[in-house]
């Protein structure tokens, strides 16, 4: 699923110490019905650039009590700058576990780290590293470029930094 990367609320970056890029309700509206909330693993690609490992949380973040179900992810790599205006394209590979609530802000980060980690490992498996060279992510942005009908009603744009 491609987007446009745009500027969201800030708490991943600002108060989770933890970066995250967010599809508007728009594309959570339009998720297939067997994707439940929860935290899954994948592979995320900048623009044209590499392919790395990612989180996601898809779901209603019950720490910050959101009334809107959201879709954040979490690119694992240090990028040198912002990446807001590029195309976000996500492959969602498996599930990690629902989503939940925690006491405190620490025990937050510390669970998503834990995801980060996980994520990490399950996506050496050779089943999953296979999908890093998918032709989506090459097919992807030669669509982006030049946006169809059908492209241009699939692309959404994603909100950075929620």
């Amino acid at each position: 699923m491609p987007g446009e990367v745009v500027r969201g609320f800030g708490r991943g970056s600002k108060e989770l110490g933890i970066p995250t890029a967010n599809f508007p309700v728009a594309v959570v509206d339009h998720l297939p019905a067997d994707i439940g909330t929860g935290i899954y693993y994948g592979w995320a690609c900048v623009g044209n650039g590499d392919v790395f490992k990612m989180v996601m949380s898809i779901g209603w973040n019950p720490f910050y009590k959101n009334t809107k179900k959201s879709m954040e992810t979490h690119v694992i790599h240090t990028f040198k700058e912002d990446f807001y205006g590029e195309i976000l394209s996500v492959v969602m590979v498996g599930y990690i576990r629902p989503e939940r609530s925690y006491d405190s802000l620490e025990a937050l980060i510390a669970a998503i780290n834990n995801d980060i980690e996980e994520a990490k490992l399950k996506l050496e498996l050779p089943e999953h590293l296979k999908l890093k060279e998918d032709n989506f992510f090459t097919s992807v942005t030669s669509l982006s470029s030049a946006p169809s009908p059908t492209t241009a009603s699939t692309s959404q744009t994603i909100m950075n930094g929620h």
